[in-house]
């Protein structure tokens, strides 16, 4: 701790936490930051796990200055479903299609991604309108009354690491397991029982994956890149995993587990 009471830590934030959670676990593992106020810098969803920064002290101040660092992810996305919230802990929309997916084209569809790009805000986010978090207006089935906000971001890099397939049990097993670790109300008990009923534990089939790694600038959705490319793709997308592996200078290696 500095003379002036400010720090940041870079923390580790496990699969299933929010960062909220992560800060209280902080406290409980640190006790000279008990009473300490402390804020995070960059959210991170549910099923996204990684770099957390965290301010303490008189940091807070400096708040915004914080958000603005660029970010690194390792991300894997999977083909053939689709869900309201981009990732694995949403309901059901779409599915098909993964028979289509080669490595010629999901990196062609990478390719489209560089540069300034122009993002929609995922429905079950943070982002305000009209007062509510679009997460509200999405529970409340509301969201058709108005066109989702969009933002300009920078994606500095993004590759194609390898592709993958994935089997069907092992699939609901990996869903099953990450949802479970998810505590609050984030609809678990009707997103699962969707996910069973694609899905079964004796099922044969195989879906392929992407892992792809992100250099962008601050606000860009991890999810939001596996959603749009699989619909420039024509085919059901979603983030199946998220490693955010750097904040600015921070990285993973260095993060307080």
């Amino acid at each position: 701790m500095n003379p002036l009471g400010g720090q940041v830590v870079n923390l580790y934030k496990r699969l299933g936490e929010t960062p909220r959670e992560r800060l209280e676990r902080l406290r409980a593992q640190k006790p000279q930051y008990q009473y300490e106020v402390l804020s995070y810098a960059g959210r991170l969803d549910p099923m996204a796990e990684g770099v957390l920064l965290c301010l303490v002290g008189a940091e807070n101040s400096r708040h915004e200055a914080w958000l603005d660092l660029s970010k690194e992810y390792t991300l894997d996305i999977l083909f053939g479903f689709s869900t309201d919230t981009y990732d694995v802990l949403g309901k059901v929309m779409q599915t098909g299609g993964e028979d289509k997916v080669c490595r010629p084209l999901v990196e062609a569809g990478l390719n489209e991604f560089r540069g300034k790009v122009s993002q929609e805000y995922p429905p079950f986010s943070s982002k305000t309108v009209e007062g509510k978090s679009l997460f509200q207006w999405a529970r409340e089935n509301a969201l058709g009354s108005f066109a989702l906000p969009r933002k300009t971001v920078t994606i500095f890099d993004i590759e194609l690491a390898g592709m993958y397939k994935v089997k069907e049990p092992q699939l609901l097993a990996y869903i099953e397991e990450g949802v479970a670790k998810v505590q609050g109300d984030f609809r678990q008990e009707e997103t699962l029982r969707l996910w069973r009923r694609h899905l079964r534990a004796s099922g044969e089939r195989e879906f392929p994956c992407a892992t792809v790694t992100l250099s962008c600038s601050s606000g860009t959705y991890a999810r939001s890149i596996a959603s749009e490319l699989g619909t420039r793709l024509g085919v059901p997308a979603l983030a199946l995993h998220i490693l955010r592996t750097k904040v600015g200078e921070y990285s993973v290696a260095k993060s307080l587990r």
